[in-house]
């Protein structure tokens, strides 16, 4: 008896020791929960690229930005610290590498993708403030975040970045609507004592169901006046179809064009996509490569890319092909041409 009562007695013990112990985890997990988190992520990448129908002197490449070096080289790396409260929170993106170096403009050292902090005024209204990328486009600085590893034209003519304060309203379920004041394009981290003093540029979204009608002022500072549209649709369980068109001027010059996407996953780890864009200057814009101020050109490219997932790395073999208006676009051994075909093969870990 004496026996039974001892054991009775430690399996008590035992169980109000399991249940303090319990309780005690429970309310760290709560505290911890109460806590504001700090949470890091980011990506690396590295390509190899060639061109098929002309040598690779002087690193010819497509007139878009990025993957634009011949041989090997570097891409874009990025330490992303992300700080969320209840209602406020803190986001820095510090990027280093060449495709950085292109997306920040080359104004400063410190290559800053994006500083911002936002409150969460309600749950249908969000305040930012800082430096973000753009919400004009398909595509994004990052190459961890887009489909195919080189940039579109459309992409590339539109702004990257923006400085300035931004609110976003959450209108219903399915509808939202952001607005914008913001300094005007590049002027990133100048504020107003750049090179257009007291300037400033308006922007807009409005978005239903993951799909984006875009708006872009500056009263022809920078870039003038751009429209934008950017969605997409998933017509099966495996098939994507990206769409992207926009239309840009400033007082005379500026740019118009469209770009397909569609995907289709081929398994879980592979997916293959094209990309069809067409792309025209209006004006003397001059920024596609090797123009030389010809006005009124235009582009067509085609851009066929693999990815292939192995944990968090991602493999891209890509092929491209641009053809311009004109002869004096891209040039081979024999001279000048419209057309340029290209290889890469780029490798994207995301952490």
């Amino acid at each position: 008896m004496k026996t039974i009562t001892i054991t009775n007695y430690v399996k008590n013990i035992f169980f109000l020791a399991t249940l303090c112990l319990g309780t005690t985890l429970f309310a760290q997990e709560e505290a911890d929960e109460e806590k504001k988190p700090l949470s890091l992520s980011g990506s690396v990448d590295a390509y190899y690229r060639t061109n098929l129908s002309s040598t690779d002197v002087g690193s010819q490449a497509p007139g878009s930005s990025f993957a634009n070096e011949s041989g090997f080289a570097l891409g874009f790396a990025n330490i992303i610290a992300s700080y969320e409260g209840a209602k406020t929170g803190a986001v820095a993106d510090l990027a280093f590498g060449p495709r950085a170096f292109q997306a920040v403009g080359g104004d400063e050292g410190i290559f800053v993708n994006q500083l911002y902090a936002y409150w969460n005024v309600s749950e249908k209204t969000t305040l930012t403030l800082g430096r973000f990328n753009t919400y004009l486009g398909y595509e994004v600085i990052s190459p961890a975040a887009n489909f195919n590893y080189s940039t579109s034209y459309l992409f590339s003519y539109g702004p990257f970045s923006h400085v300035g304060l931004k609110a976003n309203f959450a209108l219903s379920e399915d509808f939202n609507l952001m607005l914008a004041v913001m300094n005007v394009t590049d002027e990133n981290f100048n504020g107003t004592s750049g090179s257009i003093p007291g300037a400033y540029s308006l922007g807009a979204q409005l978005g239903y169901s993951g799909q984006f009608l875009n708006f872009y002022y500056d009263g022809n500072a920078k870039l003038g006046f751009e429209i934008d549209y950017t969605g997409g649709f998933d017509l099966s369980d495996t098939f994507f179809l990206g769409l992207n068109a926009a239309y840009q001027d400033n007082d005379g010059t500026g740019f118009f064009g469209a770009a397909i996407y569609p995907q289709l996953a081929t398994s879980d780890s592979f997916k293959i996509g094209l990309r069809g864009e067409y792309f025209a200057e209006s004006g003397d814009y001059g920024a596609i490569y090797g123009a030389g101020g010809i006005e009124d050109l235009s582009v067509f490219a085609a851009t066929l890319t693999g990815s292939y997932t192995i944990e968090n790395l991602i493999i891209k073999p890509e092929l491209r092909i641009d053809s311009a208006s004109d002869n004096a676009v891209f040039f081979n051994a024999d001279g000048t041409t419209k057309n340029l075909s290209s290889f890469l093969i780029a490798a994207i870990y995301s952490f």
